[in-house]
């Protein structure tokens, strides 16, 4: 069976944007930007929410972005190749190929997807992946810390939501950037 990996940038005080809803405060750092790239290649299919499916979109609608490197290159191409799945109720179409529009997070339906999938299927967006920890998706968390406290905004974990995890490989980037992996316990 495949897992589900909730991966996601957070400041240091545990916030994926800041109260204005920014989140331009991520250190870009080749390093770490390489690490995020094989991570997205290591999964098959990704579940998004509609925000951020729609600032991720453009490594397959904007050419212009994977020519500015071969970072960048390689990071568009590790994300066309995956299956995508977007939740939204206000979006009428996708601009990406290998992408599937679902009205409504279905627990059912990501179950049979993780129980069908060939490869691991990676979550992301904060509202989302508070509906799939509160359905006991998730089986691992993968956190990139980042050496900001912003003091407010959007959290990066669910809240009202109780989940007890076994740390599993930690990271530290030349940059202060910390990744960790952690197994979700219980399921």
């Amino acid at each position: 069976m495949a897992k589900l990996i909730y991966v996601t940038n957070m400041s240091l005080d545990g916030y994926i944007e800041d109260e204005h809803g920014a989140f331009d405060w991520f250190p870009v750092d080749d390093e770490v930007f390489a690490f995020t790239t094989d991570l997205l290649r290591s999964a098959g299919t990704f579940l998004y929410g509609r925000r951020l499916y729609e600032a991720m979109a453009v490594w397959e609608t904007d050419p212009a972005l994977a020519a500015k490197s071969g970072l960048m290159a390689d990071f568009a191409s590790a994300w066309q190749a995956a299956s995508k799945v977007v939740y939204s109720t206000t979006l009428d179409a996708v601009p990406t190929a290998d992408t599937r529009l679902e009205r409504r997070f279905d627990p059912a339906a990501v179950r049979e997807l993780k129980a069908t999938a060939g490869s691991d299927l990676l979550v992301g967006g904060a509202n989302l992946a508070t509906q799939a920890f509160k359905a006991g998706l998730v089986d691992e968390c993968r956190l990139l810390v980042l050496p900001i406290v912003v003091g407010g905004g959007k959290p990066g974990l669910p809240t009202g939501v109780r989940a007890d995890l076994e740390l599993l490989d930690e990271r530290r980037f030349r940059n202060g950037v910390v990744h960790l992996r952690y197994r979700l316990l219980g399921q």
